[in-house]
């Protein structure tokens, strides 16, 4: 969907992501995308990186403008695709409200999550996608704190919770099961994706090593990847639990934590897995 010439921070993930994605878009689609990393480093006036019609709205109205834009194009008759695309501060929070309301109207539209865990645009503050103990410039790390006091928001649950027909995770680490999941995205609208966005600025590490972080957070169990298609749960790579360490010391947000914290970290993760595991079993019995 992009050409060449945006102004995306080398090691993006975004950048990576949009690549893959482009490999199944059709090409009669239209974009609606809230003020974020993606927008800011694609349409500086008076150029676009896109190679189709793509707005740019306020971060509250991606899915509300992607609501508006599919039922013109249902009322005319068009096959056009419909994709709504935010980041974490968008989608988890200021957005929030706008994508509820899309989902349990039923509009055609595939909603993408770009979650590099935090307002990585506006100056890396943290969002409700930001994971316990990440340190960002409005959840530092110090004698009093260490880092962000909450857990990440669980979107995909809440997404899920709407019935729609598809939702899922994926991660530029393993790109064929996202270019799998974003072909079943548009096919079974309403629908959700939410990626792992490795960010080189705000999560702090070498620009080259991007796929390889994304890869460590599928790998040591942080980043689950799954599907939720008709209310049934497929877990669709089960990692090794691998790499932790090496996961969290790899990025300067998370420099500060002690290892009670790490093992927090890795008991939080035990206990999602156990929990994913169990509504797997659940749905397909």
């Amino acid at each position: 969907m992009l050409a060449p010439g945006h102004t995306l921070c080398a090691g993006c993930g975004i950048g990576v992501v949009m690549s893959l994605l482009k490999k199944v878009c059709p090409k009669d689609v239209i974009v609606s995308m809230a003020t974020g990393c993606l927008e800011v480093c694609t349409t500086a006036y008076p150029r676009s990186a896109w190679e189709c019609p793509a707005i740019h709205v306020a971060f509250e109205c991606t899915s509300a403008v992607a609501s508006g834009i599919e039922a013109a194009v249902r009322k005319l008759g068009k096959p056009w695709k419909v994709l709504a695309i935010a980041g974490d501060g968008g989608t988890f929070d200021i957005g929030f409200q706008a994508l509820s309301g899309m989902l349990e109207r039923g509009h055609k539209v595939t909603q993408i999550c770009l979650d590099n865990e935090a307002y990585m645009n506006t100056g890396i503050q943290r969002s409700g996608g930001t994971p316990k103990y990440a340190e960002t410039t409005t959840s530092p790390a110090g004698r009093v704190e260490p880092g962000k006091l909450r857990e990440k928001k669980p979107l995909v649950d809440i997404v899920a919770a709407h019935r729609i027909p598809y939702a899922a995770t994926a991660s530029p680490g393993y790109p064929s099961d996202l270019v799998e999941k974003f072909r079943k995205a548009l096919e079974l609208q309403p629908s959700f994706l939410h990626i792992l966005i490795p960010c080189p600025t705000g999560w702090r590490f070498d620009p080259s090593q991007t796929v390889r972080i994304a890869r460590l957070a599928v790998d040591c169990g942080i980043w689950p990847l799954y599907e939720i298609e008709n209310q049934v749960l497929r877990i669709t790579h089960r990692p090794s639990f691998k790499g932790l360490e090496e996961y969290l010391g790899s990025q300067g947000r998370f420099k500060h934590l002690k290892p009670e914290q790490v093992e927090e970290i890795r008991n939080r993760i035990s206990q999602e897995w156990e929990r994913l595991e169990k509504i797997e079993k659940l749905s397909i019995s």
